[in-house]
């Protein structure tokens, strides 16, 4: 239904639906309704007029049932319609009439004076008022109203004017044409008994005529109610419908808003500055005086002047609110060690137990009862309204009121559950049993009821016998037989689920409940039974796996998943693949491996295709792995590896997963069966020698070096680890034949590196220098070798030789970042900062944007003490290479303390995930005492390069000073475990010729005190 206003304010209602009008439609309905063409409608919906095509639904538009419309009429050339002009009185071309004084009825009348009317003239006639009646005035010369002069008036009607007669003053309101000839009579006795008599004549008709006046009255009336109808008439029959309405319905009626221009007014304010004596009185009472007034000096100090008035403090009345409810929450609290700990039941328990003191809320509690009432009233077989205002007074304090309106409910509605549980809820403890009695008598087949029944009782022994009288009347329940059976002991509960699975055989749960409570023999017999019960039901199957696995008949548990999966397939069960896995890391958290294992080998395949096999089941492991099935991600890769058995990078899955969450024996095991089937692959064999090192077993790790050189006789890795492991266990002869034998059989550079490697820690430096010079001769590019020759020169102190080599490896390397720094920190030993730098710029032309080299020439000035050139070039540095974050941590660095947050802030906007960046926002919380920020930046940072050394040798010295034991054991760990190669301190210390053996754990302790010096020295230049 809509309702349409017209331009006239006259309501059109329409009976239509919007979600199937169309626009055109509905004009054409008003057409045929009010006659107005559809050219000239203007439909609104306020605010907005309504335009759409002809088939746009109306509901499209935003017309909802009973919206309300403004039809509109355009105006076409002005305002209003032309009318036609009066005709003009042409009273200034007539004769005046008798005795016309112009402005006489103003008050505007001439004077005449002796002069102007002269011997000669008469004055004019003026009408005599003395004579005036309540006709009006008599006529001059003795003639006054009357009936005329009969017929000969039409012959002498000029000769009346000329006397000032005019017919129009014959008629009066009264007297009627009769005025004139009584008008000197007296009013006597006879006259007022004829007019009484007159009078009775008259009432005596009117009462004759009462009754057909009355009803000709009566249905004029009707016929005007009929055409103008009252707003109340016209949405009678709506009102009557309304008690059809649903209580979705009736909340999804919208909120009228406000539309008066009252409240749209945008009321003026104005803004006025802050009186300084008003600033003067704030500061002073922020002031802390130690001296004492004079008065009170006088008065021993022991006395307040009584001039002395105290000032208001704005910030404390301003902090009022937020103080008034913190102090509301510390009540709500506890403290235990310093922390507040909330009860979330007692905190809302309290919150619904203060009382509603606020105006609005009253006002909307009020609106909310009002019609609450009206849905109960008029609908009183509803359970929700009786629901909804037992809680309103509820929400309102008003207990008693709710308890008894929703008791009233419950006469209302006596087989509504709800309404049952809701009393008994508000019911005080006393109260409750007897309501939830009175609801089971009249709804005795409600499991809510029953279970109710059974909560409020404290003891086991009433719950179960009142859960037991609940199954005479309900047996097929099968919550109330899972809560009686939860409340007895084990003998009991076999007993009652003896006769569960009687009563309610398609259930589950039941049968394997059953079967969990009895012994083997018993418990296949009610799986069997359970079986031919419900033969779709994979769960069945999977416990009876479980049973047979729990026994020891592990043999036993993959042919009863595979039959099971047949079976279920014959019953035309789909068998859902992701289903089945789930099952599987069920069954290996109940600690059921075996059963875990045959799911996965029977279901793994199910619905893949056959060029998805390893993709998914390689995922599917992974998955399986995030997740904590370790089991099932082992029992996924064993399966995918009888079927991919010369796949590489599934053993290296496998072997993975064995070496973090598995034992060196299975590690062991499933390497040896890897490179059964994969011999070539070297990083099996790689991977199984070095799991034999770290045991500890050197002879062990040696033969299976062996056997890989026997399956890939020329591998140059196989080499190398030969040579580490001889290295590493301090068995230099033997690390220097295998280097020797490596060299003969053409080894790359890495052999010749090594070989120099093994001299230089020997301390035979001819022979470093000839192995090198042999490498550099075969292999001229290769950077490294060029380094290593020049820092032997440079241990040798002979600075003019390690400068040629570096020169010579340029040549060859001209973009080699270390050979160039080198060169430069030797041109600084050697000449001084300006040949340093002089160096560093010639890098910076041959290798532009490169941080690295920007950073040493701003260290190289700083460390001389020029700090404007340092500042000129780290700013020419970030405009250069604006992303980089090892410029960004040392600009960080460089300015002074207080600007170091301005400049983190920035750095952050340029490379937010920088490790650098982040290490040096992490140094400034830990300068500030922010523990916890310092140490979460910490552990960001080495997340994000655990391979950069400096990093954990930055968190390690962070929690020696502020963390625990635990906090440092657990970096010093995750060190070890992450093996760190890089980082500029890290890389002096591994590479030391002393620490060449040291572990990751002694090197970063080295670290540490290393920057720790640093720090002192840094200290100590800026006292």
């Amino acid at each position: 239904m809509i309702f349409v206003k017209s331009f006239d304010n006259k309501t059109l209602i329409l009976n239509l639906n919007p979600n199937t009008t169309t626009f055109e439609t509905l004009k054409l309905q008003i057409e045929r309704d009010l006659g107005i063409p559809l050219s000239l409608q203007r439909i609104f919906l306020n605010p907005r007029r309504l335009i759409g095509d002809e088939s746009t639904l109306i509901a499209e538009l935003g017309v909802r049932s009973n919206s309300a419309l403004n039809l509109h009429l355009p105006l076409f050339g002005g305002m209003q319609a032309p009318v036609l002009p009066k005709p003009r009185l042409e009273f200034l071309n007539t004769k005046p009439p008798p005795n016309y004084v112009a402005g006489l009825g103003r008050g505007a009348t001439g004077f005449t004076t002796r002069s102007d009317i002269g011997p000669a003239r008469a004055a004019p006639d003026l009408p005599d008022r003395s004579a005036t009646t309540i006709g009006g005035a008599a006529a001059p010369g003795g003639i006054g109203r009357g009936r005329g002069k009969g017929g000969a008036e039409d012959e002498e009607e000029e000769d009346g004017d000329e006397k000032g007669y005019d017919e129009n003053q014959k008629f009066d309101e009264f007297e009627g044409n009769d005025v004139g000839l009584f008008a000197s009579a007296e009013y006597d006795e006879d006259d007022k008994e004829a007019d009484a008599v007159w009078e009775a004549i008259d009432k005596r008709m009117d009462s004759r005529r009462k009754d057909r006046r009355e009803a000709r009255l009566k249905q004029e009336i009707e016929k005007y109610r009929a055409s103008n109808p009252k707003i109340t008439e016209q949405f009678a029959d709506l009102k009557r419908k309304l008690c059809t309405l649903s209580a979705q319905e009736w909340d999804s009626i919208p909120e009228i808003g406000d539309y008066s221009l009252r409240n749209k007014k945008r009321r003026f304010e104005s803004f006025v500055p802050v009186p300084d004596t008003l600033l003067e009185k704030a500061r002073q009472e922020q002031e802390h005086v130690t001296a004492l007034d004079p008065r009170s000096r006088a008065a021993g100090g022991t006395e307040t002047p009584w001039a002395q008035t105290p000032v208001t403090d704005l910030t404390a009345v301003g902090e009022g609110r937020g103080t008034v409810l913190s102090l509301k929450l510390d009540r709500l609290s506890d403290s235990v060690s310093g922390l507040t700990v909330v009860d979330p039941k007692g905190y809302l328990t309290d919150l619904k137990s203060m009382k509603i003191t606020s105006d609005a809320e009253i006002s909307d509690i009020k609106k909310a009862r009002l019609l609450l009432k009206s849905v109960t009233q008029t609908n009183p077989k509803h359970p929700p309204g009786w629901i909804a205002a037992a809680r309103l007074e509820e929400v309102a304090g008003k207990i008693q009121a709710a308890r008894q309106l929703i008791h009233k409910g419950c006469e209302e509605c006596p087989k509504n559950e709800d309404v049952w549980l809701e009393a008994c809820r508000l019911a005080s403890p006393d109260e409750a049993k007897a309501v939830i009695s009175k609801g089971v008598k009249a709804i005795p087949n409600s499991v809510k009821l029953w279970m109710q029944a059974a909560k409020l009782e404290h003891d086991d022994v009433n719950k179960s016998r009142v859960l037991r009288k609940g199954l005479e009347l309900i047996p097929d329940s099968v919550r109330l037989w899972k809560a009686v059976v939860e409340l007895a002991n084990e003998e009991d509960a076999r007993l009652l689920l003896q006769r569960a699975v009687e009563c309610c055989p398609l259930h589950v749960e039941l049968w394997l409940a059953l079967a969990r409570l009895e012994t083997y023999d018993n418990a296949k017999k009610v799986l069997n039974k359970a079986r031919e019960k419900l033969s779709k039901e994979p769960a069945i199957w999977i416990t009876a796996a479980k049973l047979e696995e729990a026994n020891g008949n592990t043999a036993m548990v993959g042919k009863i998943i595979e039959r099971g999966i047949r079976a279920l397939q014959r019953e035309g069960l789909e068998i859902d693949r992701e289903v089945w896995m789930k099952e599987a890391e069920a069954a290996e958290r109940a600690g059921s491996v075996a059963t875990c294992q045959a799911i996965v080998r029977n279901t793994i395949g199910i619905g893949v295709e056959e060029e998805d096999r390893k993709r998914t089941w390689v995922a599917d492991a992974e998955e399986c792995k995030k997740r904590g099935s370790i089991e099932t991600a082992r029992a996924i890769y064993a399966h995918a590896l009888t079927v991919f058995l010369t796949k590489k990078s599934i053993w290296l899955k496998a072997a993975q997963l064995e070496k973090s969450h598995g034992t060196r024996e299975s590690l062991d095991a499933l390497l040896r069966k890897a490179v059964t089937y994969r011999p070539q692959a070297e990083v099996l064999w790689l991977m199984g020698a070095k799991e034999k090192w770290l045991a500890g077993d050197v002879p062990a790790a040696r033969a299976i070096l062996q056997e890989a050189y026997a399956a890939i006789p020329n591998s140059e890795e196989i080499w190398l680890a030969a040579f580490k492991l001889e290295f590493e266990n301090h068995e230099p002869e033997r690390a220097r034949m295998l280097l020797a034998k490596a060299r003969e059989r053409g080894g790359t550079e890495r052999v010749w590196m090594k070989s120099a490697i093994v001299e230089r820690e020997l301390g035979n430096t001819g022979e470093e220098r000839r192995l090198v010079g042999e490498g550099l001769k075969l292999f001229p590019s290769i950077f490294k070798l060029w380094l290593m020759l020049g820092q032997l020169e440079e241990r040798l102190g002979d600075f003019e030789k390690a400068k040629e080599a570096y020169d010579s490896g340029l040549k060859h390397c001209p973009s080699c970042i270390p050979l160039w720094l080198s060169l430069s920190h030797l041109e600084e030993k050697m000449n001084g900062l300006s040949k340093a730098r002089a160096v560093l710029t010639m890098a910076r032309k041959k290798n532009p944007q490169n941080p690295k080299l920007w950073l040493a020439a701003v260290r190289a000035e700083s460390r001389h003490g020029n700090k404007k050139e340092a500042d000129i070039l780290m700013a020419k540095a970030l405009q250069e290479c604006p992303t980089s974050g090892i410029l960004w941590a040392a600009s960080i660095e460089m300015v002074p303390r207080p600007q170091r947050k301005t400049k983190s802030l920035d750095a952050l906007k340029k490379c937010d995930h920088d490790p650098h960046v982040i290490a040096a926002v992490a140094k400034l919380f830990w300068l500030d005492r922010k523990v916890d920020k310092a140490r979460t930046w910490l552990n960001r940072a080495v997340t994000l390069a655990p391979d950069v050394g400096d990093f954990w040798a930055l968190y390690y010295k962070f929690e020696l000073q502020h963390g625990s034991d635990e906090n440092q054991k657990d970096v010093l760990r995750r060190c070890v475990a992450a093996e760190p190669k890089h980082g500029e301190k890290w890389q002096i210390i591994s590479k030391a010729v002393e620490n060449s053996h040291l572990p990751t754990e002694a090197i970063l302790k080295k670290a540490v005190v290393a920057i720790g010096k640093e720090e002192s020295v840094a200290e100590s230049i800026k006292g």
